[in-house]
């Protein structure tokens, strides 16, 4: 059974973030490899609705 991984929209932009994006590379090379499920809130799809592009399409991919 994979483990469910609950995501918020600091975890998706945090891709993008110099700071975090080595540490948030990983997790999403994670759920690529369909090791881990990414659970999402109707809030975090929301939130993404006014984010940048990029951001928006990181869980469409």
């Amino acid at each position: 059974m994979r483990q469910r991984i609950y995501i918020d929209t600091s975890i998706v932009g945090g891709f993008f973030d110099e700071e975090f994006e080595d540490a948030t590379k990983m997790l999403f090379n994670r759920l690529e490899k369909e090791e881990i499920i990414f659970v999402i809130s109707d809030l975090l799809e929301i939130e993404l609705i006014e984010a940048p592009v990029r951001v928006r399409e990181l869980l469409n991919t």
